[in-house]
């Protein structure tokens, strides 16, 4: 399919349009001009209902790259059966109006958004991709080592399914670098040693978490779902690993302490609310392997991460899962 060039007539005219491809052949086509012009592409893949964490992230691409490339992709292969994929956010036309707006704000010099992939189911899975997994037939990547604690013991599936679409579209884009948020620490370093042990020539950058709010709630199209009651304890789970992290830059070097510091003010979260607040984990690892770390030696580098899952408060609620981190540095 040809690419298409989004109806821009709002924006000034020294920004080009943005073409939207829907093939892997049209994305390639267009890779390849890039290439002959010697200009670096810096990636962005994203699930759409974008926010401002996502165009944080697009902004690093463009400051870096002449060519930034974006695409919106609800990859099936991430969810289980049980999960929400029916139900994920999705604002197609707004997120496009988002680029475009964002395109036209980048400052001179800058790089723009010339692509973004907007890619069918069949395009990354011409074999189907049904939601069990063992009835799942084809090509799929496994991380062994990294994609099975943490995230990984509620949602054993889900690193499988992240490594083999970001294998896949990092096929099909080429891109120099692949820019993530820290916000979801764990598939970062999934995807370093993806493309290290493959031998991806793309470099995986990855930018700090953007909060919503005082309370410093990370950004995540999920939230849309809290409500007003439990956005209003949200905020929680960033309060604990806050709390952890004055423990460690206060000294203590045991695992306990940390993690009973962040545990403390977790059992609170909630409570005077009426908002059920359930603790998946509170973990302390290193950051390269994930082991659990118990004790710390103040050089930094360890990751103090969390999840909890926010229990409806009302009819037609569902829970709403919460994850963070916070990556001490060095005492």
């Amino acid at each position: 399919m040809a690419t298409a060039p989004h109806p821009t007539s709002s924006l000034p005219p020294t920004t080009p349009p943005l073409q939207i491809h829907t093939t892997i052949t049209s994305l390639r086509a267009w890779r390849h001009t890039q290439l002959l012009a010697s200009r670096t592409v810096g990636f962005v893949p994203t699930m759409g209902a974008l926010h401002a964490g996502h165009l944080s992230l697009i902004r690093a691409a463009a400051t870096a790259h002449p060519a930034v490339c974006v695409s919106i992709f609800i990859n099936p292969a991430q969810f289980a059966p049980h999960e929400d994929l029916a139900q994920y956010p999705r604002t197609l036309s707004t997120d496009i109006a988002q680029l475009e707006a964002l395109n036209a704000s980048l400052p001179e010099g800058a790089g723009r958004i010339e692509a973004l992939f907007l890619p069918a189911v069949a395009e990354l899975y011409p074999g189907g991709i049904p939601l069990e997994q063992d009835k799942q037939r084809g090509a799929f990547v496994t991380v062994v080592g990294l994609g099975e604690q943490l995230e990984g013991v509620t949602r054993p599936h889900f690193f499988r399914g992240v490594a083999t679409v970001c294998t896949k579209l990092f096929n099909a884009v080429q891109p120099d670098a692949a820019y993530f948020g820290q916000k979801d620490v764990q598939q970062t370093v999934v995807l370093k040693r993806l493309v290290r042990d493959l031998c991806m020539p793309v470099e995986i950058r990855v930018c700090e978490t953007v909060r919503e709010g005082e309370d410093g709630l990370a950004m995540s199209s999920r939230n849309v779902y809290l409500g007003e009651k439990r956005r209003a304890v949200a905020g929680g789970l960033y309060r604990a690993l806050r709390a952890a992290e004055g423990a460690y830059m206060g000294g203590a070097t045991e695992r306990a302490v940390v993690l009973g510091a962040a545990e403390e003010v977790l059992r609170g979260v909630g409570r005077e609310e009426g908002v059920e607040v359930r603790i998946e984990y509170v973990s302390l690892t290193d950051g390269e392997e994930l082991q659990e770390l118990q004790t710390l030696d103040g050089r930094g580098g360890a990751i103090l991460s969390g999840a909890v899952r926010m229990m409806p408060t009302g009819e037609g609620e569902a829970p709403v899962r919460i994850i963070d981190n916070i990556i001490f540095k060095a005492r």
